[in-house]
């Protein structure tokens, strides 16, 4: 199965009250759980690569994993997405290396600013057809390079700029602000999201696909591990699984998911070297973290509804006439 843009995935998802889940893939280990559990639950994919990624391990490396994923996974419908481009050299460099799908994040800039960045990347990625996801509104905490803002609920996207930014810009998805938040730090007590957000965004730009960033659980069950054996990370909130399924059925089309992948495979490091301090053999600790990693995606995709939807997928994109970015066409 060739690698697809997200066009496919969000036509359905869109008004099949189901979510895409966005996983970031930062090394073998990560990868190989996530494709196992899109396997066994026959579940369409985005694997999201960020600026950090591609520095850790090159991209000479990634698309190494990629292709390997890809064969692995049979006829796994799956986009290969740049996740928080900062810059148009960055999304264009990614477009030529053979993403499927481009995320310019723009959202610190003003709205005019942000407008015309975003279009720059759109004319360079439709032609060689390439889906781009921009960004409206601002999150808060920390995620590599991006820095969020110290209130995210005083960032909220305005959704009276929503059609005027689709319209002017062209973008094919929108990564919108609803009080979330990046890393594991969340939130300091219980959480509160404007999901009100996403019913007056949808009212105002029917038809455009939104994202949720930062949506992340931060399941309890790996924080209490890494701190049982030796880590430290205390006050740790993320957002509540019932509120990713509630958005996944109201429009929302892409939830990514990148700090709870951290959790689960730092956990299980720490427990195997806490339980055999004398182990050296990387294959016996990252191992477990890879399993830990399997079982939580499976999780979320049941969370997300997108369980079982890889041959509906595929059915649409056969209906859109089977198109590849232009990558693809001679490979």
């Amino acid at each position: 199965m060739p690698l697809m843009t997200t066009k496919p995935m969000f036509d359905l998802a869109y008004d099949g009250g189901f979510a895409i889940g966005a996983f970031n893939v930062n090394n073998m280990e990560i990868l190989q759980g996530i494709i196992e559990a899109a396997k066994e639950e026959r579940a369409p994919l985005i694997l999201q690569i960020s600026k950090g990624a591609r520095e850790y391990a090159k991209m000479v490396y990634l698309r190494a994993l990629i292709n390997a994923a890809v064969e692995d996974s049979g006829d796994l419908p799956i986009a290969i997405h740049l996740d928080h481009g900062d810059s148009v050299e960055l999304c264009k460099q990614c477009v030529d290396d053979g993403f499927t799908s481009i995320m310019i994040d723009a959202s610190k800039h003003p709205f005019e600013e942000n407008i015309r960045i975003t279009k720059e990347v759109v004319d360079y990625c439709h032609p060689r057809g390439v889906t781009v996801e921009a960004e409206l509104g601002q999150l808060g905490g920390i995620e590599e390079h991006v820095v969020g803002v110290d209130d995210p609920m005083k960032h909220l996207t305005d959704p009276n700029q929503v059609a005027e930014f689709w319209q002017r810009t062209g973008c094919d998805s929108l990564a919108v602000a609803i009080g979330t938040s990046h890393g594991a730090y969340k939130f300091k007590s219980a959480p509160k999201l404007a999901i009100d957000r996403v019913s007056e965004i949808m009212e105002k730009a029917p038809g455009l696909p939104l994202v949720m960033h930062g949506s992340s659980s931060v399941l309890q069950e790996f924080v209490e591990e890494i701190n049982k054996y030796g880590g430290n990370m205390p006050n740790t909130m993320g957002v509540p699984e019932s509120a990713v399924t509630q958005v996944s059925q109201m429009g929302v089309c892409k939830v990514n998911i990148d700090t709870d992948l951290r959790l689960a495979l730092t956990a299980k490091i720490r427990k195997t070297f806490a339980e055999k301090p004398a182990e050296f053999d990387p294959r016996k600790y990252l191992g477990p973290g890879r399993e830990a990693i399997k079982e939580m995606v499976k999780h979320k995709l049941h969370v997300l509804g997108v369980a079982g939807k890889a041959d509906a997928v595929i059915d649409q994109w056969k209906k859109l006439g089977c198109p590849v970015p232009d990558y693809y066409k001679n490979k």
